[in-house]
């Protein structure tokens, strides 16, 4: 009998150590060598990573390897070591599917696989280990859908399967595992509701079904867990109202998360009850209400983040924050909180590394204290009603790598003391109305990545230091909308992570710079409204990155190239530059350059003579012919203009438009700009218009796509600027002839246009200032008559508000910046 049981332990063995082998042999990457032990001269007991037990001897109990950087596959054969109790194989490279011979391992306890590459679904039969309390599958790329026979795994206690790729329902059979303490299925594609037989778990701890695609209503009974520790339903399609207990059900709440979902009503604020609650985010859904007072319970908090609600309070949450010593991220931003900025922000836990408050409507000023928050890394107050300068205590924040201040109304210089945080790598104060130079101090910040001062109102030139120095980490420049005059830095060729930059609307002037020349990764340029001057080089045509290129309204002259970006018409801007020819034919330019009106001496001296002549008796007649016009003029406009607002005007569908336009064909184009593209379209009815397609007007297409489009009266005769300085039209293999107007035609105009400015600065309430009135801004119909268009830099002058910005009105009028084209912005 002895011998008898001995060749039955040694057949056991040789089982164990054969399953052994056979796992090893499917290891093709061994980096550490931690299965070199693996071998012949020892028993498999003393193998690395392999634990045997001691009542049985030889019989492998254990099987640890985890973070040893194997790759290969699960061998079907680690299902004969029938006395494996343990497996850790986490954080290594397996691959190939999960054999379904592990479920022959009768005596399992721990599964750890997580954190390798294991693919195909869980083994269906996994519930015959009945012994299993933790199965952790965390991280790999399964699929499919979960068992609901996982339910009758009534020991386990852990169960694990976050970052795969399994779809379909929760099964409700997991509410049959009453020892559950640890479930975690975020980071899948399940979908439908949450089961309400999850709400029986009440061991449970740790609840996280973030980033799925759930739906429904979350079982009020899951928070009335007491011993609830993390509740994570974040990033799905989650609705209904929050329950007014949570927090005094589920006292021992330390993390909350339900952002990004579709839940309504008020924040609750038995929320506070859990005094342990340290993470607490609601972002990004529809909460209404204020926010939840008593915020000073919870002096454990470390992240509070509320964007993207509509939450209605002032700023009075923020002082009760200041007990909260390890408060680190700060979240409001897009609700409807009010108010001035209180002092106490700057007295906030000194860990603060995020204030983010911006789209809301807070006023006032930054408080000057802001400098004591030095672990602040970012800071977001765009779009709000911020007034003031920025206090210099800003270059006290030497860790800050985001500054967002863009739109609100800040003044004054810009701070020299910013080019203090050289950690910075966003600085956006865009939509303000700062005014001076571009502090040189800025060439500080090499971190810099994005730098956005446009539409404001600064001057002077670009500060070699700056291009010297930061600009060589940036890629998106934008400076446009100011008054910055000179020359593009030549040094700006360093800059070859450069993408987009934006410099229109200022006063640059000199030729397009062969500093470009390197700029191979460049995607965007627009120099629009300027001052450039010479040829458009041809180097621009072989940046391939280049997808927009807008070099409107400049004094550009030449041929156009015709490779790379300017074969695609829809890609390149080149209007108001009078002196261009040549380029493909979609950009309706003349193929030969216009010849010059040369006229000899004698000549010229002669209209110098004429009109000189003739200067006084026009200036009679014209100051008779001005105040008739002008009386009738204001007569007929008066009365057209009470006319028009007794009449609806017409309702065009898409239909129609689409055959006015033949389709939006391009025969039918006449203009386009970076924000629109104008088509010439005949109604059903006979009359003529202009369509401009843009952002503004919102319709929808045959296909319910959003389609926004203006109807105007169509301008036969175009522009002033076409007659004051004639160019050429058509593409005939030959140049055009000149326009001219004559001398009652030009007073009509003139005439035409005083008697619209008056009507805009008296005739309307409040008032409005155009901003940009020049020649090809003033439109001519079949009967020559003028009208004043584009108002894309019009204001409307009236005064401010105390809701608006929370000062006493004393009656003074406020307008922006002064913007407008060169050569006719008023002094």
């Amino acid at each position: 009998m002895s011998c008898s049981i001995n060749n039955y332990s040694y057949s056991q063995n040789q089982t164990d150590r054969l399953a052994l082998a056979s796992f090893k042999n499917a290891i093709h990457k061994d980096p550490f060598g931690v299965l070199s032990s693996w071998n012949d001269s020892t028993h498999h007991c003393e193998w690395q990573g392999v634990l045997c037990s001691k009542r049985h001897p030889g019989r492998v109990t254990s099987l640890v390897l985890r973070s040893q950087g194997l790759k290969g596959f699960l061998s079907s054969q680690v299902g004969n070591l029938s006395f494996l109790r343990v497996i850790f194989l986490q954080n290594n490279s397996f691959h190939g599917e999960i054999s379904p011979q592990i479920s022959n391992l009768l005596h399992l306890r721990v599964l750890f696989l997580s954190n390798n590459s294991f693919g195909g679904p869980i083994p269906s039969n996994l519930s015959r280990c009945s012994n299993l309390e933790i199965l952790n599958l965390i991280d790999n790329q399964l699929v499919g859908g979960i068992h609901s026979n996982l339910g009758s795994l009534t020991r386990l206690k852990y169960l694990g399967l976050t970052q795969n790729s399994l779809v379909g329902p929760i099964p409700r059979s997991i509410g049959n595992l009453s020892l559950l303490d640890h479930l975690s299925l975020s980071r899948n594609v399940l979908s439908g509701e949450i089961p309400a037989e999850l709400s029986r778990l009440k061991r449970l701890t740790f609840f996280q079904l973030s980033l799925n695609k759930l739906t429904g209503e979350v079982p009020a009974g899951i928070l009335n867990i007491s011993d609830l520790f993390l509740f994570d339903v974040s990033y799905n399609q989650l609705s209904g109202s929050f329950f007014n207990d949570v927090g005094t059900t589920s006292p021992s709440l330390q993390i909350f998360g339900a952002r990004d979902n579709l839940f309504t009503g008020m924040i609750p604020s038995t929320l506070m009850n859990a005094t342990g609650l340290r993470l607490f985010s609601l972002s990004n859904n529809n909460f209404h209400g204020p926010i939840p007072k008593n915020l000073e319970r919870l002096k454990g908090l470390f992240l509070i983040s509320l964007s993207g609600n509509h939450l209605q309070d002032d700023l009075s949450f923020i002082s009760s924050l200041v007990n909260c010593s390890s408060l680190e991220i700060l979240e409001m931003r897009r609700n409807l909180i009010h108010g001035s900025l209180p002092r106490s922000i700057s007295y906030l836990s000194t860990s603060i590394e995020r204030i983010c408050l911006g789209n809301n409507r807070i006023q006032g000023s930054i408080p000057l204290a802001l400098g004591n928050l030095f672990n602040l890394s970012f800071l977001d107050l765009t779009d709000n009603f911020l007034t003031d300068c920025i206090p210099h205590s800003i270059g006290a924040l030497s860790n800050l790598q985001k500054l967002l201040l863009g739109g609100n109304m800040f003044t004054g210089e810009i701070p020299s003391l910013i080019g203090n945080i050289t950690s910075l790598n966003l600085l956006d104060l865009s939509d303000n109305i700062f005014q001076g130079y571009i502090p040189q101090s800025l060439g500080n910040c090499k971190q810099l990545i994005l730098l956005d001062l446009s539409n404001n109102n600064l001057i002077g030139s670009i500060p070699v230091e700056i291009v010297v120095g930061s600009l060589k980490n940036l890629g998106v420049i934008d400076l446009s909308y100011n008054g910055l005059t000179g020359l593009i830095p030549t040094s700006i060729s360093e800059c070859l992570v450069l993408e987009k930059l934006y410099l229109e609307a200022n006063s640059f002037h000199g030729q397009i710079p062969e500093a470009f020349r390197p700029l191979r990764g460049l995607q965007e340029l627009d120099l629009s409204n300027n001052n450039f001057s010479g040829p458009i080089p041809s180097f621009l045509a072989e940046l391939s990155l280049l997808m927009y290129l807008n070099l409107s309204f400049n004094q550009l002259e030449g041929q156009v190239p015709k490779g790379g970006l300017f074969l695609n018409v829809s890609s390149v801007s080149i209007y108001g530059n009078t002196e261009l020819y040549g380029g493909v034919h979609g950009l309706k330019l003349p193929l030969c350059k216009s010849p010059s009106s040369t006229k000899s001496s004698s000549t010229k001296a002669r209209v110098i003579y004429v009109v000189a002549g003739s200067l006084l008796c026009l200036a009679l007649l014209l100051l008779c012919l001005s105040i008739f016009y002008r009386k009738k003029k204001q007569t007929t406009t008066n009365a057209s203009t009470s006319l028009s607002f007794e009449n609806q005007f017409l309702r065009i569908s898409y239909e129609e438009l689409l055959r006015a336009t033949n389709r939006f064909s391009e025969t039918n184009l006449i203009g386009k700009g970076r924000y629109g593209t104008v088509y010439k379209g005949i109604l059903d009815g006979g009359a003529t218009v202009a369509t401009k397609i843009l952002s503004v007007c919102s319709s929808v297409d045959f296909c319910g796509n959003d389609f926004k489009a203006l109807i105007y009266e169509f301008m036969a005769n175009e522009s002033l600027e076409e007659w004051l300085h004639p160019g050429t039209i058509g593409q005939d293999d030959e140049c055009s002839e000149s326009r001219n107007l004559r001398l009652v035609q030009r007073l009509n105009i003139a005439i035409d246009i005083a008697t619209a400015i008056e009507y805009l600065h008296k005739g309307c309430y409040p008032a409005i200032v155009h901003g940009d009135l020049k020649p090809s801004n003033v439109l001519l119909n079949n009967n020559m008559m003028a009208q004043v268009g584009d108002f894309g830099l019009a204001k409307i002058i009236s005064t401010v508000s105390n809701e608006a910005i929370g000062v006493q009105d004393q009656g003074n009028s406020t307008s922006t910046a002064v913007k407008g084209s060169i050569g006719y912005v008023p002094p």
